[in-house]
């Protein structure tokens, strides 16, 4: 017996090896079909995809077979390795001096016929084969090997796929921790910011009430601009702090509520606003949904529909329906509406579409994104239907 030839490459052949995490992994319908149909186009009673390990031969896939492994010293598939560029065919391995006395020859599963295609990678590393093998003298024909190629060539598409498969959920993974930790220290610096800040505003809020008279005109400015920036700053934050609690709101349970009473009690917070008509359009009674996100998501819709209204009464219209699936709700208003190159980014997170609203005050792009992400994290889906001077319509879905 000759025992197989190290390939020539062969560390750098079996950590490409270990990058496809393939080895000692439970057998997958996937593979098994291959082997079976190689086994009946060649006509053989056993099948294999055996990928070569420092030490052992392993089978992904064993039609035929029983054992899972032989050591790699014996292993047919060790000498394909080093034919890569061809199909490595043994007739009968009786009459061949490389495997006469190989035990998987003298003993079972009594290997006389092997033909064996390389499993390579991109750049040219042989991982192991896909074989066909027949305990009886074999060759194989043309079509059978153009087939048994083809067979490989499907193998390590499988391969490939699962390997870019974990290689994208890693990815994902990191991704996804990364904006855990982000989102946790946004919250955290937002958070302890806001306490000073309502401090400092207050703090300044009493300096206009007490010392307005002793101040000069240009003291007032000052005082008047360092009121606004902070009144700016935590808008910010509180913005900052929505967004940061869409994860915590989508783990929140849904209860069952009326329509009119989620309606009613949002309007409720509008009570001091002028001229303001909010309508609701719905023959539901009843929905099972999350009561915060809920409202979070309307005063928001709301807020901006009456921020940025350019009529003397603010009119808005929520309309609620149902799919088998999902509630379906419409905030529709009679504002400027938008432009259709506004559309395209007005759920992006820190994307203002407006320098400022009726009241002089300028957004900070958190808004939008906030119910953006509170939507897409209950299931659902939001839009918007706009036209200049006719007013808009956000549709959002939320998963029942």
């Amino acid at each position: 017996m000759v025992k197989p030839a190290i390939h020539s490459r062969e560390e750098e052949r079996l950590l490409a090896l270990d990058s496809y995490s393939i080895l000692d992994t439970l057998p997958e319908a996937d593979y098994d079909n291959i082997t079976e149909i190689a086994a009946q186009i060649c006509g053989t009673p056993i099948s294999l995809v055996s990928l070569i390990d420092l030490k052992r031969q392993w089978f992904k896939s064993h039609h035929g077979l029983d054992v899972t492994e032989t050591p790699r010293e014996y292993a047919f598939c060790a000498h394909a390795l080093n034919y890569s560029d061809t199909i490595f065919e043994i007739p009968d391995a009786r009459n061949d001096i490389r495997f006469s006395d190989n035990p998987l020859v003298t003993n079972d599963p009594h290997v006389i016929f092997y033909a064996g295609v390389p499993l390579l990678t991109d750049d040219g590393l042989p991982l192991g084969t896909l074989c066909v093998i027949d305990n009886k003298p074999s060759k194989l024909t043309n079509a059978q090997k153009k087939a048994l190629r083809a067979l490989a060539a499907q193998v390590m598409n499988l391969l490939s796929l699962r390997k870019n498969k974990q290689s994208l959920e890693a990815s994902l993974s990191m991704l996804e921790e990364k904006n855990r930790t982000l989102e946790r220290f946004a919250y955290i610096a937002a958070h302890d910011l806001k306490s000073p800040l309502n401090s400092m505003i207050s703090i300044v809020g009493l300096f206009e009430d007490s010392y307005a008279s002793v101040l000069d005109e240009e003291g007032m400015k000052w005082l008047n601009h360092l009121s606004q920036s902070a009144g700016k700053l935590k808008g910010l934050i509180d913005g900052l702090l929505d967004y940061s609690r869409c994860e915590m709101v989508q783990k929140e349970i849904k209860t069952i509520l009326f329509v009119k009473n989620i309606v009613a009690g949002v309007a409720g917070l509008f009570a001091s606003e002028k001229n303001i008509a909010i309508e609701l359009d719905t023959e539901l009674t009843i929905v099972k949904i999350n009561s915060t996100a809920i409202d979070q998501i309307l005063i928001n819709l709301i807020s901006n529909a009456v921020k940025y209204c350019d009529k003397p009464e603010v009119k808005i219209v929520i309309k609620v329906t149902q799919s088998q699936t999902h509630y379906i709700f419409a905030v529709a208003d009679n504002g400027p509406g938008i432009a259709k190159a506004g559309r395209e980014k007005i759920f992006d997170l820190f994307e203002v579409g407006t320098k400022a609203d009726k009241y002089g005050k300028s957004g900070n792009g958190i808004g939008l994104a906030s119910v953006k992400r509170m939507v897409e994290r209950l299931g659902g889906t939001i839009d918007v239907e706009s036209e200049i001077g006719m007013g808009s319509i956000f549709v959002f879905t939320i998963e029942k």
